[in-house]
């Protein structure tokens, strides 16, 4: 690599880090006062949500063009501030998240949003429809790419591993897998263990590489790496639910998290400190 070109990727670095940041701030923003929320999922997700939003992907809907699909619907406030950090979504409207008759809503509704492909809530959805969009881009002579957010969570449901062995059989170039893996479920730690999950998913015929997911230069590195493999892809993303925010990510129970009106302040300051 070339001085000229690692002072690029260090320029892009040190501004997809601040887009995370700003990603994290307006999580904050969208979730103060509400009093509990997935707070913990738009923190921990801020860094993946602003490589892919604001360097990987081009949207759109020509031939070129990737797709997204979110498929945990309930990380719908980090979509929401990835997307206002990136210029699809007007900001002010980020102060109407979870309000009655609001689109950024807690969970997503396709068609209530432009851009937001899958009607979310129930889990493990997201990666067979992926499956069928890849399918679709053969079928359909199509060039661009679907890219999928999945939740380590969601591996304990058998249609997961249903398109991951279709996708793998089928080897799907276009289908893009970005897994947050934060060992959470529900109110507590996993139930199964699904460990190794790279060397799982490569035995089904993917190309997988594990990335720290709270480090932009990690995670830029990872989706160069898996770019050249003609199968489908998956970067596994190892996050902190909450990061940045040591109050939230000390409690036992931070998958839907209860957040007192005396303790936003407190949330906002950490986050800034731990800059």
């Amino acid at each position: 690599m070339s001085q000229l070109v690692a002072g690029e990727r260090g320029r892009a670095v040190a501004d997809l880090a601040g887009r995370a940041h700003n990603i994290r701030r307006n999580v904050v923003r969208m979730a103060t006062g509400k009093g509990e929320g997935y707070v913990g999922q738009g923190l921990d997700a801020a860094e993946i949500l602003a490589v892919l939003f604001c360097s990987e992907m081009r949207l759109g809907t020509g031939s070129d063009d990737d797709r997204f699909v979110l498929s945990p619907g309930h990380y719908s406030i980090a979509l929401w501030a990835a997307m206002a950090e990136a210029g699809m979504l007007d900001s002010a409207l980020l102060d109407s998240y979870g309000a009655d008759g609001s689109d950024i809503i807690m969970s997503t509704h396709r068609g209530a949003v432009a851009g937001v492909e899958l009607t979310g809530g129930s889990l493990a959805h997201g990666l067979p429809v992926a499956a069928g969009m890849a399918i679709g881009n053969e079928l359909g002579g199509r060039r661009g790419r679907v890219i999928t957010f999945v939740s380590d969570g969601e591996l304990q449901e058998g249609s997961q591993w249903e398109a991951i062995m279709f996708a793998g059989a089928r080897r799907l170039s276009s289908l893009w897998m970005v897994l947050d893996v934060n060992r959470t479920q529900a109110d507590g730690p996993l139930v199964i263990e699904h460990e190794p999950l790279v060397e799982k998913l490569q035995a089904f015929g993917w190309w997988c590489q594990d990335a720290d997911g709270n480090d932009v230069a990690a995670i830029l590195s990872g989706l160069d790496a898996a770019r050249p493999d003609p199968r489908p892809k998956a970067l596994v993303c190892r996050t902190r639910l909450a990061n940045g925010v040591p109050l939230l990510m000390q409690r036992d129970r931070a998958h839907f998290v209860r957040v007192g009106d005396d303790e936003w302040q407190t949330v906002a300051d950490q986050l800034e400190e731990g800059r």
